[in-house]
């Protein structure tokens, strides 16, 4: 067979080298020894994940830690799975979390020598590489119709054997000149397939940098490297790009092992170095005391936007991730509570590798310390973003309130034991709401001891001594004394050791005035709530409270 006639008589309009491409166009980074170029490659099919957002982190750090690149290229072959404005949210949701690429694709156009970063502008350069392996003899046209690829299907199950195209049924392998010839002559369609030479018993080894040292199977069947459109099927892309791009480390998920074969072949074929893979565990979560995969079906806190729609800070979620990235960053964390956490040294080694474990409630618990760590009015002005993004309708109130909002958030703040209670905006709204008189709304009950008539008596007694001047200490000097003048101990140990002599004790007393003034049985200290609020707040609230 000659080869290089095959090769020109399906690609007569490449004129480029593969050699051109290499050394011309794509030549080798000028980077310090060490420094990784990374890059995150996500499909634009409109949802982005928590997934997407793991390995993103992976790449920034590896990129970012060692003076490297950190790329955006957007896998765009797959027509049908295409969605309008998907590149803008991909950039948008991972700005949001603090991720930024060095290079790629970007709403504003590309950054970066080694584009185009959109595989769909990348066609002249897939067919000279294929062009370049047919002349090898290590690819060739295949015409077989979906038809005959079924029947082939058919047979291969019939005889229990492995299916695909491979081996003796790998048809068109052998196709001559002139076969080729007659069928394009006669518009016949066709495929570049890869032509491998691994057999079904064949391993080969290979180093992981998360999971170690692998004795993987070998890929054995001839695959599509270019579509009958020209365009490339995603492993013959990704190989070509990450070459050219001088990719050092590829992030993805263990779901793509299994094409680790394929893409070990064609890099060994070509003769290119192949990259360091990184293939990271699958998120995991607690269902009914098992483990499963997160699910897009099933779960909403697998989306990136359930986090932007509630408002979670990004560095909360980033504070997150890291501990489930590293074994060893909680620890490190405990060592330098105050550093920022790019001071982290991120390491390959310490990932796991059999499910990491996404928890909600931890992300809550640690969205509370990290939120502590911010000036009220930075959490204020987060929230105003939050809202006109995403809930409008509180925009006005949070704007014309922003003294008093601020000085709500820093209630209880300072101190040996600050205040931990808040996690996300859509929480922290929900959770100041009782402030808003249009949002204001009673959710407990009074306790259990004290019915309405009761609780009516005890609010026309505080509004009655209710001064706004008096200090913490005299407020509370006065519930003591409408507690105790009406049947209540002073004292709450009081009521313990005689429950007997008491209706109850002082603190059911200012749990009334709390559920009356706030709405709720538990809140931050009351007399400094009543202080922000106002006394025409306060006594109106306490009114409504005894007229109900």
């Amino acid at each position: 067979m000659d080869y290089k006639k095959l090769a020109e008589m399906l690609f007569p309009d490449i004129k480029e080298s593969v050699q051109y491409y290499e050394e011309e166009v794509f030549p080798k980074r000028n980077l310090k020894e060490g420094a990784k170029v990374t890059r995150l490659a996500p499909s634009p099919t409109g949802f982005i994940h928590l997934g997407n957002l793991y390995g993103a982190f992976v790449d920034e750090r590896l990129a970012h830690q060692s003076e490297g690149v950190f790329m955006l290229r957007i896998e765009d072959t797959d027509e049908k799975r295409k969605v309008e404005g998907a590149v803008e949210t991909i950039i948008s949701s991972l700005e949001y979390f603090g991720l930024k690429f060095d290079e790629g694709a970007g709403i504003e156009g590309e950054i970066g020598n080694y584009g185009p970063y959109f595989q769909s502008n990348r066609g002249k350069i897939y067919q000279c590489v294929a062009k370049y392996l047919v002349e090898q003899g290590r690819a060739y046209p295949c015409f077989c119709t979906e038809e005959e690829l079924e029947e082939t299907r058919k047979k291969q199950t019939e005889e229990n054997v492995n299916t695909g195209y491979y081996g003796k049924w790998a048809k068109d392998r052998n196709l001559t000149l002139e076969e080729v010839q007659e069928k394009l002559a006669k518009g016949e369609e066709f495929v570049i397939r890869f032509m491998s030479m691994g057999t079904e018993e064949g391993t080969f080894e290979i180093d992981d940098a998360i999971r170690g040292h692998l004795t993987i199977h070998e890929n054995y069947q001839d695959i599509v490297i270019l579509k009958t459109n020209g365009i490339p099927t995603y492993h013959f892309a990704h190989v070509v790009d990450d070459h050219l791009m001088r990719v050092t480390h590829v992030v993805r998920g263990e779901e793509w092992l299994s094409t680790l074969p394929i893409h070990y072949e064609i890099f060994t074929t070509l003769g290119w170095d192949t990259p360091v893979y990184c293939h990271t565990a699958h998120l995991m979560k607690m269902d009914n005391g098992a483990k499963r995969k997160l699910s897009k079906r099933k779960d909403p806190e697998l989306g990136l936007g359930f986090y932007m729609d509630l408002g979670y800070h990004p560095a909360a979620v980033r504070e997150y991730l890291l501990t489930i990235l590293n074994s060893n960053y909680e620890e490190w964390r405990i060592e330098n509570p105050d550093s920022h956490t790019d001071n982290f040294k991120f390491a390959l080694e310490k990932m796991s590798n059999s499910g990491a474990l996404f928890d909600l409630d931890k992300l809550n618990n640690i969205s509370k310390d990290v939120l502590l760590k911010f000036a009220a009015e930075d959490i204020f002005n987060f929230m105003l973003d939050w809202a006109k993004a995403h809930k409008t309708e509180i925009t006005n109130v949070l704007s014309k309130h922003k003294e008093d909002v601020i000085k709500l958030l820093n209630v209880g703040r300072n101190g040996d034991k600050p205040r931990k209670d808040l996690m996300y905006c859509q929480q922290i709204f929900e959770f100041i709401s009782y402030f808003f008189d249009e949002y204001f709304d009673v959710v407990d009950n009074y306790p259990e001891n004290i019915n309405d008539e009761e609780a009516k008596k005890l609010l026309k007694a505080y509004l009655e001594t209710y001064d706004h001047s008096d200090d913490q200490s005299q407020w509370f000097d006065k519930i003591r004394i409408i507690a105790q003048d009406n049947g209540y101990a002073a004292k709450p140990k009081d009521y313990k050791k005689n429950p007997e002599m008491y209706k109850g004790h002082v603190g059911d007393v200012s749990s009334v005035i709390r559920i009356a003034v706030i709405g709720r049985a538990t809140s931050p200290d009351v007399w400094e709530l009543q202080q922000i609020m106002g006394e025409e707040k306060v006594r109106n609230r306490i009114e409504k409270a005894i007229n109900k």
